[in-house]
């Protein structure tokens, strides 16, 4: 019996409209009906997930929900955090100035706002302005607070130019911060012990739910440490390669309402 299911949105609960299908909603609330804890576990910041969260009554006093790709764990009805892991104003000089060496475009989140430091601001950085509903700041570094909370930076171009610019990055770089590719033209970089996969443990052994009760759902790289934790790790039929050798399950795709299966599939039945 899974007692918690972690959920990406991006590419999984959400189809390529950025909706929740009628029938993926209907899934979600008969499991919870049968007292099974859903709980988003996504790279996006609590900003993008709110409206998802009230719309699917995931906001009660017993609700989770995991964002910044792990780097936070809260309670989405009393905002208590169970775990948090940020990137500090020194690392931040760090990584802006490799940005700048590698010629990609940056831009970085604290708990409510999306920055860049780039003047001729990137599409990308517009683009998830807009679908994350989050207010756009430009700051040049020197004018970023000393004392910031960062939790989570991004270098953002387009999908060619960016895979050229992680090659470039150096291994000891790499070896300082957790690096995740969660889109084509995405390139996530958090604080060296954050991620789903961490995130999804913490909060099951703060729930006192064991490991073989959890079951999770993704498409991503970034999603591939909570699969891989999971007692259950599901894949959609639209994700890469890593995640579905890693998974014990493959369901549909987004657009078919794939999560509503798995949940059918696997727990309803």
């Amino acid at each position: 019996m899974y007692k918690l299911i972690a959920i990406d949105m991006d590419g999984t609960l959400l189809n390529d409209r950025h909706e929740v299908t009628a029938e993926v909603r209907n899934a979600l609330h008969q499991a919870k009906a049968q007292g099974v804890k859903i709980v988003l576990c996504t790279g996006r910041p609590i900003n993008g997930v709110r409206r998802f969260l009230a719309d699917l009554e995931l906001n009660g006093e017993d609700d989770y929900v995991i964002a910044f790709n792990g780097a936070l764990v809260q309670n989405t009805h009393t905002g208590k955090i169970v775990s948090e892991l940020s990137i500090g104003y020194e690392d931040l000089v760090r990584i802006y100035a490799l940005s700048l060496e590698l010629r990609t475009p940056m831009q970085f989140f604290d708990a409510e706002n999306l920055y860049t430091s780039n003047r001729d601001i990137s599409p990308y950085t517009v683009h998830e302005s807009y679908l994350m509903q989050m207010t756009l700041h430009y700051r040049t570094i020197e004018e970023v607070p000393r004392d910031i909370v960062v939790p989570k930076v991004m270098y953002i171009d387009d999908p060619d130019k960016l895979s050229q610019a992680i090659q470039a990055i150096p291994e000891s770089f790499k070896e300082k911060y957790t690096m995740v590719r969660s889109q084509p033209f995405y390139w996530e970089i958090l604080h060296k012990e954050a991620s789903k996969g961490n995130a999804l443990k913490q909060l099951a052994g703060y729930l006192n739910i064991r490991q073989e009760e959890v079951m999770s759902i993704g498409d991503n790289e970034n999603d591939l440490t909570m699969i891989e934790f999971a007692g259950c790790g599901v894949a959609m039929a639209n994700a890469i390669p890593k995640v579905k050798q890693a998974a014990n399950f493959e369901t549909l795709s987004n657009n078919e309402h794939g999560v509503a299966h798995a949940i059918r599939k696997l727990v309803l039945s």
